[in-house]
């Protein structure tokens, strides 16, 4: 292995119509430490995330920033405290938003938010997957506090908003394997049966008020919603649909103050999810996302969820990754977007 790598990063935040936008770069590979595997990246996927750090500057002048919140590849190094992984594994994770991210050949990740790559999918498709599965098994079932018992979810429904992108597909599988009714929101003919293909039981479109439509299929109320697009926009229509006691969760920002009262009366929760939180403040549940990758791996394997890449550019650059923006930017991005190999 050389000293240096190929990567794609930037020195200021610009927009993609400048050429600066996206860089191909040569930066040194970095050292092991700690808990830290390096890991040869073999395919990386961009996320609405990737788009919205693109534009903030680099807090350090004269070194490039890397972004990249999904990888797959293979390990090459191990640092002294690992313990789960060896050189020559094959793995899938998301990383760590304050550490340069898998828009490189070889990146460092802590060990304890990685997961093995399932058996059964390629580099390519398992890219697709850990953000959004981290993101979407997090919201369910540590979040919304949503049970594995499909028993005792008998009854219960949950309201995805967003259903078809790369969060709701996983959240659609996920909430629809453990005995929930999946109520998706989607306008699109493509975007109808890309939910309905991952299991959402009623389709509504988000371009009408959505509480009337519900009612046509027998709901007043939802047990649970996952809000995947604009909360601010939906926050009248999450409090008004929401059962008394239900739950709420958000992984958009508001940006305008949310009236909590509204849920009051029901002893409805809200709350957010951020998958980063973990990684970013050093939570002692750190390990758990090892523990969700290691989950997901295992139902991708036997069949249960199945990937959501929709699109494979080939290769990684900087050209590449201004074309991966561009498409996420559009809004119509269906499933997730991988690019694959330098």
């Amino acid at each position: 292995m050389t000293n240096l790598m190929n990567a794609v990063g930037f020195y200021h935040a610009l927009p993609l119509s400048n050429p600066d936008s996206f860089l191909d770069l040569s930066v040194p590979v970095p050292e092991v430490t700690g808990h830290d595997l390096l890991v040869e990246v073999r395919a990386i996927s961009v996320n609405p995330v990737d788009t919205k750090q693109r534009l903030v500057e680099p807090k350090i002048e004269n070194q490039p920033r890397i972004l990249g919140f999904d990888a797959s590849g293979i390990v090459k190094k191990v640092g002294p405290n690992c313990t789960l992984f060896a050189p020559g594994d094959s793995v899938f994770y998301a990383g760590d938003v304050t550490r340069p991210g898998s828009n490189s050949h070889y990146q460092l990740v802590d060990e304890r938010i990685v997961g093995k790559k399932p058996t059964q999918a390629t580099f390519a498709e398992a890219a697709a997957m850990p953000l959004t599965s981290l993101t979407a098994y997090e919201a369910l079932f540590e979040r919304l506090a949503i049970s594995k018992n499909k028993l005792e979810n008998k009854g219960k429904s949950i309201l995805i908003i967003a259903a078809s992108g790369g969060v709701g597909s996983i959240a659609t599988q996920l909430a629809k394997h453990v005995g929930l009714t999946v109520i998706g929101t989607a306008s699109r003919p493509e975007t109808v049966k890309w939910t309905k293909d991952h299991g959402t039981d009623i389709v509504l479109n988000h371009h009408q008020p959505l509480q009337p439509q519900l009612k046509k299929y027998g709901y007043d109320q939802v047990s649970f919603i996952l809000c995947l697009n604009n909360t601010d926009a939906y926050w009248e229509t999450m409090a008004s649909m929401i059962a008394p006691q239900g739950k709420i969760c958000s992984i958009v920002e508001n940006e305008s103050p949310l009236e909590l009262g509204k849920l009051k009366s029901k002893s409805a929760t809200f709350v957010w999810e951020f998958m980063f939180t973990k990684a970013m403040y050093q939570t002692p549940d750190l390990l758990s996302q090892h523990d969700i990758l290691t989950t997901i791996s295992q139902l991708l394997d036997q069949g249960v969820i199945q990937t959501t890449l929709s699109e494979t550019i080939h290769p990684i650059s900087a050209a590449t990754m201004r074309q991966a923006h561009r498409k996420i930017e559009s809004g119509q991005m269906i499933g997730k977007l991988v690019l694959e190999n330098y």
